[in-house]
């Protein structure tokens, strides 16, 4: 991993890729939902609003996804050229950790609530093939938040350990002291 102060350890890049693989499947099944196939799920009633937010859920799910590369990649320590006004500068650990924690938390609670609810509650999806076919489209999403929040702390620890690169700093945040040259 060139232009990389220290590289990721493999586990941390695995992990990283499976999360952005995550998303895919239940994003998929919505657009063929809003595509009409039969997944025992009535669109009848939605409007071209409702059909466009679905589409719409699922690109977003899967760039949010996407972004846990950062977190394994050189885009993620230094923006690159292209970026408007930022292009060139390096990301502060917490810009990055902070929001990934915070991302992970949130989708723990949302899809920890999701599959309780579907789980307590009567299917929103007729028929067995569709359940099955629905759930396994979704499972893989219970997996996102502890996938993305260990990358993230790796990202931090490979970050702030002593002698990560310029500007790292210690794990209580000072400045990592760098030996006078002679």
């Amino acid at each position: 991993m060139s232009g990389m102060e220290t590289p990721p350890p493999r586990w941390a890049v695995r992990a990283a890729h499976l999360t952005a693989c995550l998303a895919l499947p239940s994003g998929l099944w919505r657009i063929a939902l809003v595509a009409g196939l039969p997944l025992g799920f009535d669109m009848s009633g939605t409007g071209p609003g409702e059909r466009l937010y679905i589409v719409s859920l699922s690109v977003v799910s899967e760039l949010l996804a996407l972004l846990t590369l950062g977190l394994v990649r050189p885009w993620g320590e230094v923006l690159p050229g292209w970026v408007p006004l930022l292009g060139g500068r390096r990301v502060g650990t917490r810009t990055a950790v902070v929001p990934a924690l915070l991302g992970a938390a949130g989708l723990a609670f949302v899809w920890g609530f999701a599959f309780l609810n579907a789980a307590t509650r009567p299917w929103i999806v007729d028929g067995t093939a569709q359940r099955v076919l629905f759930v396994a489209c979704y499972l893989p999403l219970l997996a996102w938040a502890p996938l993305l929040a260990a990358v993230a702390l790796a990202y931090h620890r490979r970050r702030t350990r002593p002698g990560a690169g310029p500007g790292s700093r210690t794990p209580t945040g000072a400045p990592v002291p760098r030996p006078a040259e002679a």
